[in-house]
């Protein structure tokens, strides 16, 4: 019976070394294939790739195991959703027309089973970080996509994977909590709280899973990464659950 729904985030498939992302792909591919039995939607929450640009005639090379185990449950009827990230805002046609994806380019607002939910991949949101925020925001113009699809695929790419070294995902960076009041994104949802009421708020991007209250009626949860957490969440249709995935 598919009456669960999925979300898991910060998979960033290509990051070098190659061998562990390989390694990860099929970490990955193997819970796709464990949660294909009760999935009827599956929320992929952003920096799914480490790097990702859609030119008009070639995407980036790799994932063939993990873009095919998508577009299995694709074919099988799970819904699957994809939030641009900081890693792969570059995201255009290609996974809808493949795989029917929905593209969500901010945030979400999601009704299941009479609960509210706030879905994000978490960057460039909440207070500070006003260098990101204006990179961001110049990332996903028109001209800057337009300039980048100029460069060869094999300059293009190589510059983004040049970039992608100095990375989290890249370093061996420990992740640690900081406190409600110095996380960002719990005061952030706290500030949301306050002009409308979510049951759930779902972030990726801080690549420490937790899952915290808000008030009594509300939580945030943070999806973690798949370098070192293997963390993902599930709704069952009356709780929302954060697991590890162990092989």
């Amino acid at each position: 019976m598919r009456n669960k729904v999925y979300f898991a985030s910060d998979f960033h498939l290509g990051v070098l070394p190659k061998a562990t992302s390989r390694e990860r792909e099929a970490r990955i591919v193997a819970w796709l294939d464990h949660i294909k039995q009760d999935a009827k939607a599956l929320y992929l929450v952003g920096d799914i790739f480490d790097f990702w640009f859609e030119y008009s005639t070639v995407v980036p090379r790799g994932f063939v195991r993990f873009l095919g185990k998508l577009a299995e449950l694709a074919d099988l009827g799970v819904q699957i959703t994809l939030f641009k990230g900081n890693h792969d805002m570059w995201m255009f046609g290609y996974l809808k027309e493949e795989l029917g994806a929905t593209i969500i380019d901010n945030e979400l607002i999601l009704e299941l089973d009479g609960k509210r939910f706030f879905i994000h991949h978490g960057d460039g949101l909440g207070p500070g970080d006003a260098k990101y925020k204006f990179l961001k925001n110049f990332f996903r113009s028109k001209a800057c996509q337009w300039l980048f699809a100029r460069l060869h695929p094999n300059l293009g790419i190589g510059i983004a994977q040049r970039w992608s070294r100095h990375s989290r995902g890249a370093n061996d960076h420990e992740e640690l909590f900081l406190g409600e009041d110095r996380e960002w994104l719990v005061c952030y949802a706290k500030e949301v709280l306050q002009k409308a009421h979510y049951d759930f708020f779902i972030f990726g991007h801080r690549h420490l899973p937790y899952d915290l209250p808000l008030d009594p009626d509300s939580r945030i949860v943070n999806l973690g990464e798949w370098m070192h957490f293997y963390t993902y969440a599930v709704w069952d249709g009356e709780q929302l659950t954060l697991e590890e995935w162990k092989l």
